[in-house]
């Protein structure tokens, strides 16, 4: 089913029960099932000129929708003059409090809820003709309030037109350019200090568990096995921390399983394991969603015995990482949302993330405006160090 929108008034269309709108020479159509834009989709993100994140391919998408998004689909696609797409936007809508409210789909597990755009030229759309016609076409999508976190402010040198007039987010999020060498890439990452600490953690790691492989993800099984060492890993460092498993619901591992498994082609997200070779051991996991050009961290865990920590085998396995995307050729490598010593220690590129809260009905504008404040105290609170500290003195206090 899709929604089309011409000439500002609601029209039906014999062939598909369309209904829809219009404005500035645009056409915007949003569609229900899956399926039915698929082709659309997948045309649009193989385009050569294509602006999009690996979290807007439709196999990433599909495996999340697939695993865990409760919701009503809607995925909004937007036309120029002659027809073409030129943006598509996948949002869920749950009922919060009696209030519809719409977000990118992929929740935190997304790091980027960039829309996905045909072309740079595309992404130039005017944000007032954008944010009208998603207003516009809120009513017959049944949405009160939209919610569009972990907006960029640019990507690869683009402006993102949802971000113009959004708050700043909670967090960030931390990148690295990759460049056609991988060692040239290496020495830019990692200082030469931090490279013969790592060689020597490195020795100490084989005495200990013997000889390791770096490996890649190449069949099912495999998939399974270094997703189960991941949860394993997950759930020992979240309990001694008293914070309930966000990996431990059904729906988010059907969905991992789903996005990861080598054997549909090629998988959304890629999963990266440092293996003590004789016994299988999985001394630590890297996970990130992947397109063409990107690597981008969703996951990572090491293994919790003290002993094997004291080696560092998530660092290993992220200077492994970072030499291993740049040799098969991409070109962009990050880190994910948030703070965190191993992200600043190699990362030279900041990713600014937004959010924007457009409110439609009076419900909408009252949650809207309650959801407004808490992401302005939450981003206030991350980027002061001081009042961060507090936070986190109050949170140790509450599980103690």
């Amino acid at each position: 089913m899709s929604v089309i929108v011409q000439d500002w008034s609601a029209v039906e269309d014999a062939a598909d029960g369309a209904r829809g709108e219009a404005r500035g020479g645009m056409r915007a159509e949003i569609w229900s099932d899956l399926e039915a834009v698929e082709a659309l989709w997948r045309d649009l993100e193989n385009g050569a000129g294509c602006l999009a994140t690996p979290y807007q391919r439709f196999d990433w998408v599909a495996a999340y929708l697939h695993g865990a998004t409760p919701g009503t689909l809607r995925v909004l696609v937007l036309r120029g003059e002659c027809g073409r797409p030129r943006l598509l936007l996948p949002l869920v809508v749950t009922r919060e409090h009696g209030v519809r409210i719409a977000r990118v789909v992929g929740g935190t597990h997304a790091n980027y809820h960039l829309p996905l755009f045909a072309s740079r030229e595309a992404a130039a759309v005017s944000t007032e003709d954008l944010l009208g016609l998603l207003v516009r076409l809120a009513p017959a999508a049944g949405i009160d309030l939209y919610v569009l976190s972990h907006q960029p402010r640019t990507w690869n040198g683009a402006v993102n037109p949802l971000a113009i007039r959004a708050r700043p987010g909670a967090n960030d999020a931390y990148g690295l350019q990759l460049g056609p060498d991988p060692e040239a890439t290496v020495r830019r990452a990692f200082s030469a200090d931090a490279r013969k600490k790592l060689r020597s953690k490195e020795k100490r790691l084989v005495e200990a568990v013997g000889p390791i492989d770096y490996r890649r993800a190449g069949t099912r099984a495999e998939a399974e096995a270094y997703l189960s060492g991941f949860y394993a890993h997950k759930a020992a460092r979240f309990a001694s921390q008293g914070i309930a498993d966000p990996y431990a619901a059904e729906p988010i591992r059907r969905f991992l399983a789903a996005a990861s498994d080598p054997e549909t082609g090629a998988p959304a997200v890629e999963l990266h394991a440092l293996v003590a070779r004789a016994s299988g051991r999985i001394l630590a996991i890297f996970g990130g969603a992947v397109d063409g050009d990107r690597f981008s961290g969703m996951m990572t865990a090491f293994d919790p015995d003290p002993d094997l920590a004291r080696c560092s085998p998530g660092d290993l396995l992220l200077h492994h990482l970072v030499r291993d995307q740049t040799a098969r050729g991409r070109r962009a490598f990050d880190l994910g949302v948030g703070e965190a010593r191993y992200k600043s220690s190699i990362c030279d590129e900041t990713i600014e993330l937004t959010e924007l809260v457009l409110p439609v009905s009076l419900r909408g504008h009252l949650f809207g405006f309650a959801a407004g404040c808490v992401t302005g105290l939450r981003a206030r609170i991350k980027r002061d160090p001081r009042l961060w500290a507090l936070a986190q003195r109050v949170r140790r206090l509450r599980r103690s």
